[in-house]
């Protein structure tokens, strides 16, 4: 065996020195699979480490508290101050108006700071301006910075003058970067940042508006996080707050990011799976060229296992030059996108070299290497030497030993092993094994039934169209590479985009038909009665429903810490932060009450609670089981009474969470209201409401879904733009596909000339054959990339699925173009062949 190996490195080296003729293709699938999946992991690693890096910067300290509602009580400030300096952030919806015209409103994200802002990093303007001078008071009215959009919405300068609440403010600066914000993904306007003195001045701050306290503190040594925690929770048990640690970082950027990571490394591993097809053409081309040199080495005498190994080696040198090619890449190209697009990035990524995205991508190119290239060097180890001295050898009908079946399947087991473990979403990654495997036995079944139902046709009248349909099932055939190679490539980027037309139709077409045109928030108690008379005074106007609300945060399930308690990973969104509730005497008429029932109008006994059902799915409660909710710093035990199934989509009014009367209506709380009207009344509607009550917030429905459509195009843009490395490296494995075919090709072509065929009958031949093929394979990607674009629309997002012609036609004409492109650029020289040279040693 010693021997052997030595025998065969040499060899190896010998035959290496004619260069890399034929690999091109080989090395350009491998590296940029490799590279793909490389470059996503560094992309995320960058990420995560800015992060964490900037962990204390992103938050404004090494703690923050919030509270809902209501501030800290000067007990607990004098609690922050001993400890170390904090500074109180204040933030909330408002709407503001320019001072120049009442026409000029909108919503806006009020953000009110304290001397002590910023504690940690920097606040920049665009004025050279530092923060406490653009918000301090002059002449009676303090300053404001924002946002620049701002002054491009309400035709606004700097110097000007707007109103907010009851108060006025001069614009003094533009915000060009804000440290905290990327802590609030969410927004629904455009910033706007004052002075805490001045916020009082508004008279927004009423009980139970919807205003959020930050308490960030900045502690003189960073490692005692962990210990002044446990004095905090010591000291106030029950306080009610939200407290997050710099070394939390912001779960919410980090878990879409993680989400963006897997998917965009499936796509990756696509792109890998997909060049594997072209590995397996170029090294079966390459061993077809070596048919006299193998026939050479039987003959005197090499055993089959020399000649594997001998072509093994090759392979494995060049498969590692591909594989450091595409390391390197996926650790450089990333690097210099982020020079490039910095200010497009939320924070700044640490640019570095991350060993375990590079290790994980060469694992996964080394396995998709040994399983497109086992087979190919198998049929070679088995062809007979007295085959070899013709020109024509057939691969495809030589039949390897079983064992390798065995390996095959060891190395395809082992694939999916890796890609299984290689996140924590077990499931997901389930989900993508499963899909890649089906995907590709179907794509193979409709090769291989395409081969054989295209020996059955029978064309009498068309040359050129019988001979095209023949050379789908002639010896050699590559029309099975191509359908792999374009159809996983096709089907992807079908199912991206049925997928993503689905959301954008979801929230442009049918949302709009159910969701009211105005929600209104803070509405105070007192202020109730006087709001209902001036909605009614509007004309035209359509539903109109007005609820209490506030917020609170479950604690214990059945009187067990959320933080023990099991719960499923879909509903841990309900206890992350606090939660909108409400009460309610009677259910409304479109409630569906799923188990238990309504208490009685008159009710006045123990807390009852009536749950969305999927979060009672979630927490594995039912009817008679207890919830304990932390609502302005007390917390109330409710038994779940009923369980109602709720349609978010709809965008109506409800609450995951009800309370009986008598409980949390005492508290102190806003209203909140929404209200259906046509498009034509909207501006009408918002200046009206807007004169007459000043502290009410109002959020336009259309513009909120214009916003999330934008934000959804240009992540499907995204992803689609990523999508289409597949679909390259699917082009240059048709490229391969064809090279590989193209000595066959010219045989071909001298046959028909031979027999009279004019070369415009084999053109019309060449391009019929690749109609065919693009048009059929895109049918079968259609058919697959919907199928899958279904399954994750109806059963993974629980949305409405509606089939879209036109989101895929341009799929549809990309693959007749390269194919047919591909195809004739691939066979046109086979046209100029003389025919003596070639039939010569037939």
């Amino acid at each position: 065996m010693a021997n052997n190996l030595s025998l065969a490195i040499t060899f190896s080296l010998r035959e290496m020195r004619s260069g890399l003729k034929g690999f091109y293709l080989f090395i350009s699938c491998l590296a940029i699979g490799v590279a793909a999946i490389a470059g996503v992991g560094t992309v995320s690693k960058s990420i995560e480490a800015g992060l964490a890096k900037d962990g204390r910067k992103l938050l404004g300290g090494d703690f923050s508290i919030r509270l809902i509602h209501r501030s800290a009580t000067e007990k607990q400030k004098k609690f922050f101050n001993k400890i170390s300096d904090f500074s109180e952030v204040i933030e909330m919806r408002s709407m503001v108006q320019s001072n120049k015209s009442a026409a000029y409103r909108t919503l806006v994200e009020l953000k009110a700071v304290d001397q002590a802002y910023p504690l940690v990093g920097n606040i920049l303007l665009k004025q050279s301006l530092t923060l406490k001078e653009a918000l301090q008071e002059k002449d009676g009215v303090f300053g404001a910075v924002v946002d620049k959009n701002l002054l491009t919405k309400l035709n606004l300068e700097i110097g000007d003058i707007i109103n907010i609440g009851e108060a006025k403010f001069r614009l003094t600066g533009t915000i060009k970067k804000e440290p905290d914000k990327v802590t609030n993904i969410l927004s629904f306007g455009p910033r706007v940042m004052i002075a805490s003195l001045g916020l009082y001045r508004t008279k927004l701050v009423q009980p139970g508006s919807q205003i959020r306290y930050r308490y960030r503190i900045a502690l003189s040594d960073s490692a005692k996080i962990i210990n002044w925690r446990k004095e905090l929770d010591k000291a106030f048990p029950a306080a009610g707050w939200r407290i997050r640690t710099s070394n939390e970082g912001t779960p919410g950027l980090k878990r879409f990011i993680d989400r963006m990571t897997l998917f965009l490394t499936f796509v990756g591993l696509t792109t890998l799976i997909v060049g594997g097809v072209g590995v397996s053409n170029a090294v079966s081309n390459f061993l077809s060229g070596k048919n006299k040199i193998i026939a050479i080495y039987k003959f005197l005498g090499a055993p089959s296992d020399l000649i594997f190994w001998i072509y093994a080696l090759q392979l494995g040198v060049l498969a590692l030059f591909g594989l450091l090619l595409g390391v390197l890449m996926g650790a450089i190209l990333p690097a210099i996108g982020f020079l490039v697009l910095n200010d497009v990035f939320p924070v700044s990524p640490v640019i570095s070299v991350y060993p375990k995205p590079l290790v994980v991508a060469a694992i996964y190119g080394v396995l998709v290497v040994l399983i497109f290239s086992t087979w190919p060097l198998a049929k070679a180890k088995a062809i007979p030497a007295t085959n070899l001295f013709r020109d024509k050898i057939q691969l495809g009908e030589i039949k390897p030993h079983g064992g390798y079946k065995i390996i095959l399947a060891i190395l395809c087991a082992t694939l999916a092993s890796v890609i299984l473990v290689s996140s924590d979403d077990i499931l997901f990654n389930l989900y993508f094994v499963v899909g890649t495997c089906f995907v590709f036995l179907i794509l193979k079944i409709f090769s291989t039934q395409l081969i054989h139902l295209s020996q059955k046709i029978t064309v009498k009248n068309n040359t050129a169209l019988r001979l095209a349909i023949t050379n789908l099932h002639r010896p050699g055939s590559n029309a099975s590479s191509i359908v792999l190679s374009l159809g996983l490539g096709l089907t992807v980027l079908v199912a991206i985009s049925l997928i993503e037309d689905n959301l954008v139709n979801q929230i442009k077409k049918r949302l709009p038909d159910m969701a009211p045109a105005f929600f209104f928030l803070d509405i105070q108690t007192d202020q109730k009665s006087q709001f209902d008379q001036a909605i009614k005074e509007i004309s035209g106007i359509g539903d109109y429903k007005r609820v209490a609300t506030l917020r609170g945060r479950i604690v214990k399930i059945n009187s067990i810490s959320v933080e023990k308690a099991e719960i499923s990973p879909n509903v841990l969104w309900a206890i992350r932060g606090d939660r909108a509730l409400t009460y309610a005497n009677v259910q409304s008429e479109d409630t569906k009450i799923t188990a238990g029932k309504w208490w009685p109008k008159e009710y006045s006994g123990k807390p009852l609670i009536s749950l969305d059902s999927a979060i009672a799915k979630g927490f594995g409660v039912t009817v008679g089981d207890t919830l304990t909710l932390n609502v302005l710093g007390r917390e109330i035990i409710g038994e779940i009474a009923s369980l109602r199934k709720i349609n978010w989509r709809s965008l109506r009014f409800d609450f995951a969470i009800i309370f009986s009367p008598g409980v949390i209506d005492s508290a102190p709380h806003s209203h909140i209201a929404a209200l259906q009207a046509p498009e034509a009344l909207e501006d009408k509607i918002e200046e009206s409401i807007t004169n007459k009550f000043k502290n009410v917030s109002i959020i336009r429905v259309r513009e909120a879904l214009e916003a999330a459509t934008q934000i959804l195009n240009g992540i499907g843009m995204a992803v689609r733009s990523i999508s289409s490395i597949t679909l390259l490296v699917g082009s240059l494995v048709l490229a391969g596909a064809i090279a590989a075919g193209r000595q066959q090709r010219i045989y071909d072509a001298i046959i028909f000339k031979v027999l009279g065929a004019t070369r415009w009958i084999i053109i019309k031949t060449l391009i019929y054959e690749f109609c065919i093929l693009g048009f059929l394979t895109s049918f079968c990607s259609i058919v697959l990339g919907t199928l899958v674009g279904w399954t994750v629309v109806k059963y993974l997002m629980e949305l409405n699925w509606q089939f879209s012609l036109q989101s895929i036609l341009m799929s549809v004409i990309i693959c007749l173009t390269i194919t047919i492109i591909a195809g004739l650029a691939g066979t046109w020289s086979a046209l100029s062949q003389k025919a003596a040279s070639q039939l010569r040693n037939d």
